[in-house]
Parts: C-alpha cells; structure tokens; sequence
C-alpha cells in the first residue's frame, strides 16, 4: 500500500473541534447561565436565611443547656448597642456581675459574629422592652434576666430576600425553629419594609 506523503487516512485525521462548534457550545451556556443567575441569588438567600436561623437556634439550644448543666441565668444577647441588634450577632454568657452585659467578670460561652448583608430580625417577646435579651434559668424555662421565676418567652424572626424563618420559644423554654410558608402555626410579625 503506498501513501502520498501529506494525504492521511479518515481514520488517522487528529480528533477536536472546530472553532465554530466551541463558539456555539459557548453562546448556548452563556444563555443558560444567564437565564439561571436569578435564581441563583435567591438561593444564595435562602441559605444564608437558613444558616442564620440554624446558628441562632443552636445558641438558643445551648443557653438552655448551659442554664441547666450549671442551675444558673444564662443570657443570649444580641451586640448592638442597647442589645437590640441581632444582626451584629450575639454573645452567650453567665451574667456573674448582674450589670445585664458581657463583660470581664462574666462566663462567655459563645459568641456569634454579624449575619449576612440583607438579614432583618424582628424581636417580639413578652416584655418589648430593649435590650432584646433571651435567658433560661436552672430548670431550662425561659424567663427574664432580673427575675428567673418570670417567664419571658415569645418569637425571634429573620426576614431575607422575601424569606422568613421564625425561632418560637414557648412558655417552658422549648423552642423550635419553623418556616411561615410551611407551618401554619409559625406566626408572627411581619416582614418589615425595606
């Protein structure tokens, strides 16, 4: 068999695109990328609205446990001046000086930093009144910081990108985490205007 020199074979031809065809593969994923972006930010959303409620519901859950291992009034307040701001984050301590704040003579037992750009927090307990504190006494009931024999329970709520995810803590301590679009008795305020 003899061969010109310069000719090859159909099946020796070396395998690849065209330009053509990688400019097309390409207009087609940018179309679809495009068309995807927008939910990809509410999704973005979503899970930062998810792991904040998550974050915030596991200090809950460990000032309860804390409350109970040690018979004392443990404290979750959030930063910000006045303790009114649970996007600045919160700070989880045993108040040993009495003065309602962290601080050096106190037992800090966790501290959260600020929550994502967008996240609104709505505080609505039994007493209204700042700083926006959340306490469990000995026995892990919800109470006020002042007096552990009063309860103090109510509702703790994150508002992002249209999603809201409520921490509800009743009467005896117990809390739980629920989404208003799923759970008919997840109630609460409002979503605030932006």
């Amino acid at each position: 068999m003899s061969r010109r020199p310069g000719r090859q074979l159909a099946w020796q031809r070396q395998a690849g695109f065209s330009l053509i065809e990688l400019l097309a593969v390409m207009a087609i994923a940018l179309i679809l990328l495009a068309a995807g972006a927008p939910n990809l930010g509410q999704l973005v959303r979503t899970q930062q609205l998810k792991a904040a409620t998550a974050d915030l519901f596991a200090a809950v859950g460990l000032a309860r446990a804390q409350a109970l291992a040690r018979g004392a009034v443990v404290t979750l307040l959030p930063k910000g001046v006045g303790g009114t701001d649970w996007r600045q984050g919160w700070t989880v301590f045993l108040d040993r000086d009495g003065d309602r704040q962290p601080g050096p003579g106190d037992t800090i037992l966790a501290e959260h930093g600020p929550l994502a750009p967008g996240i609104a927090a709505d505080f609505s307990f039994t007493t209204p009144a700042p700083p926006f504190y959340i306490a469990y006494n000995g026995a892990g009931r919800s109470c006020r910081d002042s007096n552990p024999a009063a309860a103090r329970y109510g509702t703790l709520s994150l508002f992002h990108g249209g999603g809201i995810r409520r921490i509800k803590i009743n009467m005896l301590g117990r809390a739980r985490s629920c989404d208003p679009a799923r759970d008919a008795s997840c109630d609460g305020p409002a979503v605030p205007p932006e």
